[in-house]
């Protein structure tokens, strides 16, 4: 028996690997053959293979999304109300708004009481966190609530003469508090979220079944515990089940405001469409739950993950992920448990924060490669095709901005907006709301910042000091303004070279008569699309958003929006 095990493993180890090359070769063909399957006459305007693979990618992954919204809506699952929940909350420099706000959802959770602990973790032991504590004892008022301050933690050593962090009786003491009391709130030395979250879930312990992760910044809707242990009581193959993240702070700002619409596509239809096949790639720090009897399994091997011999601080939520697709279980998305949390509302703070997400998820995807062989397929699809699409977007706006064509510039842009809006009316469709047409504005963004960013975050993977900080904090590192610097010249060199190429040429023949016609009427679409969308934002969007923002309240959906 083993040793059928064995080939079998082998086998689908073989054939994944395969079937990830297979991919990659006809992706890179397609791009650099050029293979055109429509053109005009002057083949100035055409579209070619690849670009047709990707509207395929696009629309397969659109009706997967679909189908698994479908699936959410028809099923109707139930929860015992029978197994232990432990919520815990990663806190560190939090705003005091979004704090209390994060506090009083808790509390209002419609779980049994009972059944449920929470525990908060503060990063951070100095006088200027003790707000945090202070605030837990005064939303949790009258509750079984427990405090203690940590001089150290369980992975730092105390002063010269004193106990280790592991055996300590402090140690002990937060590890007994922990598990006697329903409301704890911690204090700890510094160490960075991942060793906040490694105190919780150790000294948890196995006294409950399931825990819940939750930020600080993080306001959840009541009934979000309830959907999220209904779908690992479904079935005993799920490991863990992450839930829909809104933004809380969507009228703060545009990058706000585009941050709210993107992480709606980001979780329904990128991780629905994962869903549907059992292994969404991360579940989100704001809301998600872990079977507890499998985190323990690999809560130490978690801690101590490095990369390049050094030891990882960020990523964590997606590693978690990582670790429990790597013993076979999958991993789920419900739209039905919901929460709000907060998101940078400055372009800078912004940008730290995409680097940090971007460094981990290429650290991560190597590590999840080693575990494609235990999924589905579409595992494997999607991740080669997400991982290479920012290499091949790269070369070909370059290519296209230093090919000495006027057209090809205009040409790239257009296509660009163009499948940007394509999926932004698809996302109006789904979840039936018109302001998802803005989701268009996005590519713009995402060409100009995050793109050149993905390459300062692979340059700088080891780097753990460029990354979000605490609320309480502003942003000051430059830094990551590096490479949108080089990138912004790199395109107006192409743009220079490509005007004088242009000027270079006779604009009398045909062909150029030709392409002098589609410029005026690309540039004049494109142009009048942007004028069009960017008035709409301030008279829409920045009224509306203003107004209600005044008014704001998180509601109980009893359907999928």
């Amino acid at each position: 028996m083993e040793v059928l095990k064995f080939f079998v493993s082998t086998g689908r180890r073989v054939l994944t690997i395969a079937f990830a090359l297979l991919i990659l070769v006809v992706l890179a063909w397609a791009y650099i053959a050029g293979v055109q399957l429509v053109a005009d006459q002057y083949r100035i305007m055409a579209f070619g293979l690849y670009g047709a693979f990707l509207t395929a990618h696009l629309a397969v992954q659109s009706f997967f999304a679909f189908l698994e919204h479908r699936r959410m809506k028809r099923e109707s699952l139930t929860c015992s109300y029978t197994k232990t929940v432990a919520l815990t909350i990663s806190a560190y420099q939090e705003d005091p708004s979004y704090l209390r706000q994060c506090l009083e959802s808790v509390r209002a959770t419609l779980y049994p009481p009972e059944k449920l602990r929470v525990i908060m973790v503060i990063d951070g032991n100095s006088p200027d966190d003790h707000y945090m504590m202070d605030m837990f004892q005064e939303v949790f008022a009258g509750e079984d609530v427990g405090t203690y301050i940590w001089e150290n933690n369980y992975h730092q050593q105390p002063l010269p003469g004193g106990e280790d962090g592991a055996g300590s009786c402090q140690g002990l003491a937060v590890e007994e508090l922990i598990r006697s009391k329903r409301c704890v709130c911690i204090m700890q030395r510094w160490g960075g979220k991942r060793e906040v979250m490694y105190t919780a879930f150790r000294a948890l312990g196995n006294s409950v079944d399931y825990v819940q992760v939750c930020d600080s910044d993080t306001k959840l809707d009541p009934w979000a515990t309830v959907e999220l242990v209904k779908v690992l009581e479904f079935n005993e193959g799920y490991g863990a089940v992450g839930g829909d993240v809104r933004i809380l702070n969507l009228s703060d700002s545009y990058i706000s405001f585009m941050s709210s619409l993107r992480y709606w596509m980001a979780f329904n239809v990128e991780r629905a469409c994962q869903s549907y096949f059992d292994c969404v790639s991360c579940i989100s720090g704001p809301l998600g739950l872990y079977r507890n009897d499998l985190l323990q399994q690999f809560l130490e091997s978690w801690y101590n993950q490095k990369f390049l011999g050094t030891h990882c601080t960020f990523g964590d939520d997606r590693h978690l992920t990582n670790r429990m697709l790597s013993i076979g279980y999958a991993t789920k998305y419900t739209a039905r448990s919901r929460c709000y949390s907060e998101t940078p509302a400055q372009f800078l703070r912004w940008l730290a924060q995409q680097i940090r997400w971007t460094k981990s998820y290429f650290r991560e995807w190597l590590y999840n490669a080693l575990w494609w062989h235990r999924h589905h397929l579409w595992m494997t699809y999607e991740a080669v095709v997400a991982g290479v699409f920012p290499f091949f977007v790269t070369a070909t706006v370059l290519r296209l901005f230093y090919g000495g064509s006027l057209w090809d510039v205009l040409w790239v842009l257009l296509c660009v907006q163009l499948v940007a809006c394509v999926k932004a009316l698809y996302a109006c469709w789904l979840r039936g709301s018109p302001r998802m047409i803005f989701m268009s504005l996005y590519a713009m963004l995402y060409m100009g910042g995050l793109l050149p960013a993905k390459y300062f975050a692979i340059a700088t993977m080891n780097k753990s000091s460029w990354g979000t900080s605490g609320r309480k904090k502003m942003v000051g590192n430059l830094m990551p303004l590096l490479p949108l610097s080089i990138w912004g010249l790199l395109l107006l060199g192409g743009l220079g070279y490509t005007l004088s190429q242009e000027a270079q040429d006779n604009w009398t023949s045909q062909v150029k008569q030709a392409e002098l016609g589609y410029l005026a009427i690309g540039t004049a679409i494109y142009l009048g699309y942007w004028a069009i969308m960017v008035l709409l934002y301030w008279v829409w969007i920045r009224r509306c958003c203003r107004k209600r923002a005044d008014h704001y309240s998180v509601q109980v959906f009893a359907t999928i929006c």
